[in-house]
């Protein structure tokens, strides 16, 4: 019989594993006590990982009230957008992997999309060169954000506590403010330049003076934001006030994401991706991530190679993983694309003749 690679170990009760970019969240039934075991950390209840404390703290609070781990995951969710936005925000995306205590298994894909008019060569010149800065710093660089529509239909299929109780936690922490981490504090610093480059208003982001650890960073309005999505669910960000704002910043600046764009977007359940790696089961996120595949595809190369005999570190190890990440970073920008335009390949992909000729 397969393990898999999510199980808990030393007959433990089956976990909750839940995925978003940028935090983890497990747990069985939580409660309180954490447990520490040498120099890893491990709980028999409940754990919370995420980019940032005040996130984790809040997804821990959650926890406690009784929530699963899909509670928590979304109320980190949002926590991130006010306390992390460079990794998770309200105006991104991304993936959930959730495997439950019946061991039923969902993914859902909350990646942003294209705007209906976006075009192949929009950030080309006439004569087919890249312009620089279209892609990355402009309205055009903005794809129609998921976070909120996934955290939503997540928390609505498999969570427990009232909608609200997940999103006031990161409302009150928008508002009353958070001290910022040293590691905040320089990256606050660094990109003060490019606030002021890109922004013709003041934003929190921006001091008169340096940033240093402890300043109390508040944000009201996205405070506010989050209140419309607390009261009004999905509306509260893809139509109303929001979204006519976005809408309106976007026709002002060439921007092309419109109401209809807003209004169109939603995350899509989709089938995990699923392979094995020697007596291990692995579950992880298909198309349009490129993440399940190239996983997939790296434990397939190195499964007959002896890198345990060769050691961690070695030479040969280090020119196996090399040599595999080049071929399949390589088939990542050839054959992985959205499922919904371009029909992926998964299963040659993943086929163990291809991936022994491939290292050839």
């Amino acid at each position: 019989m397969k393990k898999s690679i999510f199980t808990r170990q030393n007959n433990a009760p089956i976990f909750i594993i839940l995925l978003f970019i940028g935090f983890i969240v497990s747990c069985n039934q939580p409660k309180t006590s954490d447990e520490k075991e040498d120099s890893n950390a491990i709980s028999k209840n409940g754990m919370v990982v995420s980019a940032h404390p005040e996130a984790t703290k809040i997804g821990l609070e959650i926890l406690k009230k009784g929530g699963n781990a899909v509670d928590a995951a979304c109320a980190v969710e949002f926590a991130l957008a006010v306390s992390y936005p460079v990794a998770g925000n309200i105006g991104g995306g991304g993936f959930m992997v959730a495997r439950m205590s019946n061991d039923s298994i969902y993914t859902l894909d909350f990646r942003e999309k294209a705007p209906a008019t976006a075009s192949k060569d929009m950030y080309l010149d006439k004569n087919k060169e890249v312009i620089p800065g279209l892609s990355t710093d402009s309205h055009l660089a903005a794809g129609v954000p998921g976070s909120v529509d996934g955290t939503i239909v997540a928390h609505k299929k498999l969570g427990k506590l009232d909608f609200k109780d997940i999103i006031q936690p990161s409302i009150d922490l928008a508002q009353n403010g958070f001290p910022v981490t040293k590691k905040q504090a320089n990256r606050l610093n660094v990109y003060k330049e490019a606030f002021q480059k890109i922004n013709d208003q003041n934003i929190p982001f921006l001091k008169k003076d340096k940033w240093i650890a402890g300043d109390t960073l508040r944000q009201p309005e996205l405070a506010h934001t989050l209140t419309l999505i607390r009261d009004h669910g999905r509306a509260g960000f893809y139509a109303g006030e929001t979204a006519a704002k976005l809408v309106k910043e976007m026709a002002d600046n060439k921007g092309l994401i419109t109401m209809e764009d807003m209004e169109n977007y939603h995350s899509v359940w989709r089938e995990p991706l699923t392979g094995n790696y020697k007596e291990f089961k692995v579950i992880s996120m298909p198309p349009p991530s490129s993440g399940g595949v190239a996983l997939l595809q790296l434990l397939g190369i190195t499964e007959s190679y002896p890198i345990k005999d060769w050691g961690w570190q070695n030479i040969k190890t280090i020119h196996l993983m090399v040599e595999a990440e080049r071929r399949v970073y390589a088939d990542r920008a050839e054959f992985l694309g959205d499922p919904d335009f371009y029909k992926v390949p998964v299963k040659g992909l993943l086929n163990k003749d291809y991936l022994k000729q491939r290292m050839e």
